[in-house]
């Protein structure tokens, strides 16, 4: 595909009443709303009249959370909505696969193949929520989430495609020799199949990874169809872009099977000014003392002993091999405080916006000139769209800057198909056991 065929990708990360922090404060939100099924609706339907290609739910197990189980949730989104994908967070760590098997392809059936996966390991805080007294160690991790996808997967290929006949003459509903166990036994998991709901109809849901340390890049070049990611600058972006990319070939993958979607977090208005003014009526909402204790979590340091206006104390924070959870934000926000010599407070305004990924202020040209750019100079197949405010935010990226990247050849004006897969450009997987028995033969 040429560079002038491509097209752009773009996601709605769904959150409540937006990305900043401080979002639920401001006049223009009803964070009341989260918990109101209605709400969610409405905001997925709206991504769908952009013709974006989904909308994503984050998850976690820990936590105050006022907002509802991405399954049930996705499923009512899935009511109401024909076209867009429907994607969400679970993480490996705290679940198993047979049933995360089995709650994709539920979805996958009940939205007729819209379902993706975000693939993720888990959060250090969950670990007392299951009966554990310690998080499992970053490596252990991704070794026990990469056995997790191949088992998943081959829950899925359990069934046949054709497995279910209806045959009402002989009496025969589904086709035994079609329906197979899987017999695996790894160094985590045995189990024996198969999976107790026919195969997805997009074969697998889409495979979604947000990790972005050496160790997920590594996972996603291996299993992913899509990335999350997070970066702030242009060069950063690159760098990721074309290192993930290269590590497709070893695994037989060509760099069109994977979609690298950074975060990209906007405040949009007519004007500057007014983008401007929305952003600074936000970081005066947010709440400082409360960002510096979130800030201290993560560094390891207690910064409430050092001044606000003074430097980020990087000399005494988490050293990355001390950190046994995110990795990659952790170094992205080192990176970003150093590089950008910031003090806490700016530090703190400049996360309040989205938690570290590319934040952005301007008009709808504006907008779209930065997506273009990354776009076309090798840092992204699209963006992980995070309106700062919901559900304003999204409405004017749907009604001014999309219509922007239509006008420069950059974006559909049709969804190409009814899956998820078909409009992200993705073949469905071939069922492992169809495939053995076509070799046989």
């Amino acid at each position: 595909m040429s560079q002038s065929e491509r097209k752009l990708h773009l996601n709605a990360f769904l959150f409540g009443s937006g990305h900043h922090e401080a979002s639920w404060r401001h006049p223009a939100t009803k964070p009341e709303l989260n918990l109101d099924i209605r709400y969610s609706q409405q905001l997925a339907q709206t991504a769908e009249r952009g013709l974006m290609d989904s909308v994503f739910l984050a998850d976690g197990y820990a936590g105050r959370s006022n907002k509802l189980e991405p399954f049930t949730q996705l499923a009512a989104l899935a009511m109401v909505t024909e076209r867009i994908g429907l994607i969400a967070t679970v993480g490996t760590t705290y679940n198993e696969p047979f049933h995360v098997a089995r709650k994709f392809a539920s979805l996958d059936h009940i939205s007729g193949g819209r379902a993706g996966w975000n693939i993720v390991t888990g959060a250090q805080s969950a670990a007392f929520n299951f009966s554990r007294e310690e998080h499992p160690e970053h490596a252990e991790r991704y070794d026990d989430a990469e056995e997790f996808v191949e088992i998943t997967k081959r829950l899925w290929d359990s069934w046949e495609d054709d497995a279910l006949v209806y045959d009402k003459q002989s009496g025969v509903q589904i086709e035994n020799g079609k329906v197979h166990e899987i017999n695996y036994k790894g160094n985590y998991y045995a189990i024996k199949g198969p999976l107790n709901i026919p195969r997805p109809p997009q074969g697998y849901p889409v495979l979604v990874q947000a990790g972005s340390s050496d160790s997920g890049k590594e996972l996603a070049a291996k299993t992913a169809e899509v990335i999350f990611t997070a970066h702030q600058t242009l060069a950063g972006a690159q760098s990721f872009y074309a290192d993930v990319k290269s590590r497709l070939a070893k695994y037989g993958r060509t760099a069109q099977q994977l979609n690298i979607l950074p975060g990209f977090s906007p405040i949009i208005a007519e004007t500057a000014a007014e983008a401007r003014e929305l952003e600074e009526e936000l970081n005066a909402l947010t709440n400082i003392e409360a960002a510096v204790g979130r800030l201290s979590a993560r560094f390891g340091v207690d910064l409430s002993e050092y001044p606000l206006d003074g430097p980020v104390p990087l000399h005494a924070a988490k050293q990355l091999e001390e950190v046994n959870g995110n990795k990659s934000r952790h170094q992205l926000v080192v990176d970003l405080a150093r590089s950008e010599q910031l003090t806490i407070r700016q530090l703190v305004a400049r996360l309040a916006g989205a938690r570290g990924h590319l934040t952005f202020t301007g008009t709808p040209v504006q907008a779209a000139d930065v997506i273009e750019q990354w776009f076309k100079n090798g840092a992204a197949d699209g963006f992980n769209v995070m309106p700062q405010i919901y559900p304003d935010g999204l409405d004017i990226f749907v009604d001014r800057v999309i219509p922007e990247l239509q006008n420069r050849g950059l974006f559909r004006t049709s969804y190409e198909g009814k899956t998820l897969r078909e409009n992200l450009g993705l073949a469905k997987p071939a069922n492992l056991f169809q495939s053995a028995k076509t070799t046989i033969l």
